[in-house]
C-alpha cells in the first residue's frame, strides 16, 4: 500500500508539472534531474517535458529518465522521491541560469562562429557567404519551404564533375533545441573546405562523390528556440481540432510510421503527425532523397544527446538485411571518435540500443535503398543534456568528424 501510495504522488505531481510546463517560456528556478525507476514499477503516462527519454510512453522501470520541473514544485519533488525512495540525481538547479550560461563564448566575432550557437539568420547568411566564395566545391539549392514559409537550404560540397557522383546526404535539427546538431553541420563544411588539396582522405571524398548537407532540417523550430522556448523540439505546422503545435518530424517518416515509439496525440513531443509525411519539412527532405535514391548511398542524420551510433531499425527489433556490416562499421567509427578525446559511444541497432521508435527518418532511408544510414546522438550523456555548453561545441565536432570520415571513407571503398 505505502508503495501504491509513492506512486500516486508521483503521478500527480508529473501532472501538477505538466499544467505548468504549458505556458512557460523561461525556466527560473526549474530543477533538472535524472531519475532512476525502481524495479517496482512507476505508470508511466508522465504528462513533463522529458529530456531522455523522448516522451513518457517509452518509460519503463529501472531506467534512467531525465526531466526538469518547476521552482514552485521542488520541495514536493523532493518529498516524494525520498519518500519513494527512488535514486535521483540533480544535474542542474536552476535551467534557465544554464540556458544563460551556455552562450559563454563572449561577444559575437564579426565573421561567421564555428564555436558558437548561431541563429538561424547568421546561418542563413553563412550558407550565402560560402558558397558564393567557393564556386569549385560547394553550391547550394532551395529543396523547398518550411511550414511558416522559410527556405530550407541545402549545400551539395564535391569536385565539380561532367556525371553524376555518388553522394552522402548529411542532416542536422531536426529536433529544434538539439543545438549541438547544427553547430557540426556548420563545422563539417568548414573541415571539408579547409581540408580539400591538403589532407588525401578529404580530396579523395569530395573529388569521387558529393556530399550534401542540410545544416538545419526543422527551421521553423529552431527559430522559435531561439526566440520563444528553448526547450522547443518539434516542427510549427498547426491542426485543426487541437491548440498544440508540431510534429515529430522524426517520427513523420513512412518507416512503421506510428505504429511504436510514437504518439497520435498532437499534444505529445513525439506526436508521429496526422500522415506519414504531413510535415512539409520531412516531405521536403524525402521527396529530395527519393528524387537522388540513385546515387545517395549513405544517409547521416545528426541528433542530441546520449553518445550514441545507432542504425536501423528502430521501428522493429528485427535486424536490417546488412546488419553484421552496419555493426562493423559503426564500431569502427566509434573507435575513431574515442580516440581523439576518450568520449565514448554505444553503438548499435536503435531500437535495442535505446527504445523502439517508429518514423526515424534513418529506418526509411534504409526501407528506401540507401544501405549506409546511421544516426549520431551527440555529447553528453545527460549532465548538461541539451544545453551543452559552447565550450563544447569544437571538441564535439572535432571528434564526431572523425567518426563521419571514418563512415564516408569506408562507403567510397565499398559503392555498390
Amino acid at each position: 500500500m505505502a508503495s501504491f501510495t509513492a506512486n500516486m504522488k508521483l503521478l500527480l505531481f508529473f501532472g501538477l508539472v505538466a499544467f505548468a510546463l504549458a505556458d512557460v517560456a523561461r525556466f527560473d528556478g526549474e530543477l533538472y534531474l535524472n531519475i532512476l525507476f525502481p524495479k517496482r514499477g512507476l505508470c508511466c503516462h508522465l504528462q513533463v517535458d522529458f529530456w531522455s527519454p523522448d516522451s513518457e510512453d517509452l518509460v519503463t522501470i529501472d531506467i534512467n529518465v531525465d526531466i526538469h520541473v518547476p521552482a514552485r514544485y521542488l520541495d514536493m519533488v523532493y518529498t516524494i522521491l525520498e519518500q519513494s525512495g527512488i535514486e535521483y540525481e540533480i544535474f542542474i538547479e536552476d535551467v534557465q541560469s544554464a540556458i544563460n550560461r551556455q552562450a559563454n563564448s563572449g561577444a559575437s566575432p564579426r565573421a561567421h562562429s564555428y564555436t558558437k550557437y548561431n541563429t538561424w539568420s547568421e546561418i542563413e547568411s553563412w550558407i550565402s557567404s560560402i558558397a558564393s566564395s567557393n564556386p569549385s566545391l560547394i553550391s547550394k539549392q532551395v529543396i523547398g519551404q518550411t511550414y511558416e514559409g522559410r527556405s530550407m537550404h541545402l549545400l551539395k560540397l564535391g569536385k565539380s564533375s561532367g556525371s553524376a557522383k555518388p553522394a552522402v546526404f548529411i542532416d542536422c535539427g531536426i529536433h529544434a533545441r538539439e543545438w549541438i546538431s547544427p553547430a557540426f553541420c556548420q563545422w563539417y563544411v568548414k573541415e571539408a573546405l579547409e581540408k580539400y588539396g591538403s589532407d588525401s582522405e578529404m580530396t579523395n571524398l569530395l573529388n569521387t562523390m558529393d556530399v550534401y548537407v542540410l545544416p538545419v532540417f526543422n527551421v521553423d523550430g529552431y527559430v522559435y528556440s531561439h526566440t520563444t522556448d528553448r526547450m522547443w523540439r518539434k516542427t510549427r505546422s498547426r491542426l485543426s481540432g487541437t491548440s498544440c503545435r508540431g510534429t515529430d518530424p522524426n517520427r513523420n517518416f513512412d518507416a512503421g510510421w506510428c505504429t511504436i515509439g510514437a504518439s497520435s496525440n498532437p499534444c505529445s513531443e513525439t506526436f508521429c503527425g496526422k500522415t506519414p509525411e504531413s510535415e512539409i519539412e520531412a516531405k521536403n527532405v524525402a521527396d529530395f532523397i527519393r528524387s537522388n535514391k540513385s546515387t545517395i548511398k549513405a544517409y547521416i542524420t545528426v541528433h542530441s544527446y546520449s553518445q550514441l551510433l545507432l542504425f536501423p531499425y528502430s521501428y522493429s527489433y528485427g535486424l536490417a538485411a546488412d546488419h553484421s556490416e552496419l555493426m562493423s562499421v559503426a564500431k569502427g567509427a566509434s573507435s575513431a571518435l574515442t580516440s581523439l578525446y576518450g568520449t565514448r559511444y554505444t553503438y548499435g541497432p536503435g531500437a535495442s540500443t535505446i527504445y523502439p521508435a517508429a518514423g526515424g527518418s534513418d529506418d526509411w532511408a534504409y526501407d528506401l535503398g540507401v544501405k549506409y544510414s546511421y544516426t549520431f546522438e551527440l555529447r553528453d550523456t545527460g549532465y548538461y543534456g541539451f544545453l551543452l555548453p559552447e565550450s563544447q561545441i569544437k571538441p564535439t565536432c572535432e571528434e564526431t568528424m572523425l567518426a563521419v570520415n571514418y563512415i564516408t571513407s569506408y562507403v567510397l571503398k565499398n559503392l555498390y
